[in-house]
């Protein structure tokens, strides 16, 4: 965590509990908000979940495969269900051939009995009977045989399709137990390397002593003193080195915190900043630590303008707001540091529909701690935060966020700057 960030949560901290902050000590740099103290699972605890997700996954594969393996095998001649099939099968056709001649049987008795002339004897007409009846039996015998066969067919039939419809239902649970293993399988591996990439990242910060460098300058102009809920308004911020060397890496940092009109209530998650470099025309929102891209490098005596863009949400009530911002530097020979004023400039939100007129631009009020009764890095109380933001009459919320203010500057005072190094972006 970079120390301006932490100041960014003083500020925000400082609107509710300004008491708190008058009395807070300089130790709080190294403590992480109440947000951060929620235990994470160490690496060793994500590599132990991906390696069950594997084995879970692999397991889902492997019983993937066999249910598909075992549906392929209900369709081999040599399976039990399709040997009964077949000849039952087989069976049933004899049946059926059998039924049929005993059929034409019967039809060809019938017809030479019928046949028989007057002048046949009595001996021919009782054989020709006899020729029938015996016939029509076997027929009544081949018809109660082929009933039987089809129905064994129809019972192989039905078991050996049963089988597969079954065989067919388990290979759809196991796709979908496969497909639920990759997903966790994925997550685990997600969440661990993020969590190496976020371990990797804490092994590049790297702390120095405060090196307080207030030619680093961070000016804001262009945001008005008041801006009108659901528009959005565009400044600059110009970064300037005005020190006599080179620095590596500098850091822009802003950061907007905004109550109601009674100071008491937050609203920061109805404001948003958004910056531009200048070779861009894409909006990107200030990070979750409050920095933009690395300006690599700023040479003595050089300055870089950076697009900004403040939005207030339609929804927002009439308020008031602060735009802080900073500048942080880090030098590949290890030193670092950044300015040791906070510029905060405040504005007023009017709510949405307002036609405030032509306004004036807000003006820097400089917050500079007191540090001659602070002890750095020793957690002994420190003197009330002192400083102010530039006085606009703009409401009764105005004591309170210059409140803010000064007890984030007193919060941070004499600490150790913890610079990140950041070279995903560049705005020269």
């Amino acid at each position: 965590m970079t120390i301006r960030r932490i100041l960014a949560t003083a500020v925000a901290a400082a609107v509710t509990t300004p008491v708190l902050l008058l009395s807070v000590t300089p130790a709080f740099a190294d403590a992480k908000p109440p947000a951060q103290t929620q235990q994470k699972p160490s690496i060793a605890e994500l590599e132990l979940a991906a390696a069950a997700a594997k084995v879970a996954y692999d397991k889902a594969v492997a019983a993937e495969d066999a249910a598909i393996e075992a549906l392929e095998a209900l369709d081999a001649d040599t399976h039990p269900l399709v040997i009964a099939y077949t000849a039952a099968k087989a069976a049933a056709a004899d049946a059926a051939t059998a039924k049929t001649e005993a059929d034409q049987a019967v039809v060809d008795a019938r017809a030479v009995l019928e046949g028989l002339l007057e002048t046949a004897t009595e001996a021919d007409r009782t054989a020709a009977t006899t020729a029938l009846a015996e016939a029509e039996s076997a027929a009544v015998t081949a018809g109660e045989a082929k009933t039987a066969a089809d129905v064994k067919y129809t019972e192989a039939w039905d078991a050996w399709s049963d089988a597969r419809v079954a065989a067919a239902r388990v290979i759809g649970q196991a796709q979908k137990a496969t497909k639920q293993a990759l997903a966790d399988l994925t997550a685990a591996d997600e969440a661990l390397a993020e969590a190496k990439k976020e371990a990797e990242e804490d092994k590049e910060d790297e702390e120095c002593d405060s090196v307080s460098e207030p030619r680093l300058t961070t000016v804001i102009t262009g945001l008005p003193t008041t801006v009108v809920a659901g528009t959005k308004v565009n400044f600059n911020l110009r970064v300037t080195n005005g020190s006599d060397r080179t620095m590596d890496e500098v850091l822009p940092f802003a950061y907007v915190h905004a109550t109601d009109t009674s100071g008491l209530d937050s609203i920061d998650d109805l404001v948003r900043v958004q910056w531009s470099s200048g070779s861009s025309s894409k909006w990107r929102t200030v990070d979750n630590k409050h920095y933009m891209d690395a300006i690599s490098p700023l040479k003595a005596g050089a300055h870089v303008d950076v697009k900004m863009r403040l939005t207030i949400d339609a929804s927002a009530p009439a308020g008031n707001g602060v735009t802080f911002v900073a500048g942080d530097y880090v030098n590949d020979d290890g030193t670092c540091g950044g300015n040791p004023d906070l510029e905060g400039y405040e504005f007023m939100i009017a709510a949405a529909g307002s036609k405030p007129g032509r306004t004036d631009d807000a003006k820097p009020g400089k917050t500079r701690p007191n540090t001659s009764d602070i002890n750095t890095q020793t957690g002994s109380s420190a003197s009330p935060a002192s400083g102010t933001l530039a006085a606009t009459g703009s409401s009764s919320a105005t004591p309170r966020l210059a409140l803010a203010s000064g007890a984030a500057v007193a919060v941070g005072a004499g600490a150790m700057f913890v610079v990140r190094r950041r070279r995903t972006g560049s705005h020269v």
